[in-house]
């Protein structure tokens, strides 16, 4: 049983239904003070404006979303996402949030060959580390689904992300995000979430439709779907995570439709039942 003490609302939940300034001046009235904020809203709302309203709040922000997207085999793009994910972890710092969730890029439509693509976002997470560490913030490694290979994330596995943290070799500042959603089919989940131990810094919840029509924008709520929500949950806990849970939620057809109200009065309802 999870209490609104223990949830974190990533804004993409209800993406469609506020701007940044109406989700922060409304998720305080639920009981929640955990969020991650969606990059896209920063930008919109503007920075200075958003750590204006960050400092007047009791928020505790735990990351940004998200940055990376640094597979591009172009010499002169690749230095460009860089730079971008640089100032990701700039604003990372600026609005006090913990970690910047990295998000690795799809498969270069160029080179096509995976393998160089992942040694290129490895040799640009250890780019990026130096800075990271200089802002005072952590880089959230994120596995997402193989589905998005192509278009997200060549960062496929647990298994990998891991691999990436021992190659780096910066445990201050390089962790990993365990999201139900992306990891819930992989048969060394258990042996990767207890490798990840400590590294592990947050912990993403879902649901994973049987009915689904969209492989990204159809996200369940917990206890709609095929993941064993609370196994994967018990293991994080048992590898050493003890921080917040992080309801994320991409729902084109569905929550994004309804009152953002109604759907954190269900997001609390499913983490004391469903989590």
């Amino acid at each position: 049983m999870i209490g609104a003490d223990r949830v974190c609302l990533n804004q993409v939940t209800v993406l469609q239904q506020w701007t940044l300034p109406e989700f922060l001046a409304n998720v305080r009235r639920h009981g929640i003070r955990s969020i991650s904020i969606w990059r896209d809203k920063l930008k919109a709302a503007g920075l200075d404006d958003t750590v204006r309203r960050l400092a007047d709040s009791d928020y505790a922000v735990t990351s940004l979303c998200a940055g990376g997207l640094v597979t591009a085999a172009d010499p002169a793009a690749g230095r460009a996402a860089i730079d971008e994910a640089k100032r990701a972890l700039d604003e990372t710092a600026a609005i006090g949030a913990g970690c910047l969730m990295f998000v690795a890029g799809g498969l270069d439509p160029v080179d096509k060959d995976m393998g160089r693509t992942r040694a290129r976002v490895l040799d640009r997470l250890a780019d990026l580390v130096p800075h990271a560490k200089a802002r005072g913030v952590k880089i959230a490694l994120e596995p997402l689904h193989p589905m998005v290979a192509g278009t997200r994330s060549v960062l496929s596995t647990l298994k990998l992300a891991n691999d990436w943290c021992d190659a780096l070799g910066a445990e201050d500042t390089v962790g990993i995000a365990v999201d139900t959603y992306a990891v819930w089919w992989d048969p060394e989940l258990d042996t990767e979430i207890a490798r990840a131990g400590r590294r592990i810094i947050a912990f993403h919840v879902s649901d994973f439709l049987a009915d689904t029509t969209d492989l990204r924008l159809d996200r369940g709520m917990m206890g709609d779907g095929l993941i064993d929500i609370p196994a994967m949950h018990r293991s994080v806990e048992a590898a050493g995570y003890t921080g917040p849970v992080e309801v994320e939620i991409f729902s084109q057809r569905n929550w994004w439709q309804r009152d953002p109200d109604d759907v954190i009065r269900v997001v609390l309802e499913r983490c004391r039942t469903a989590v």
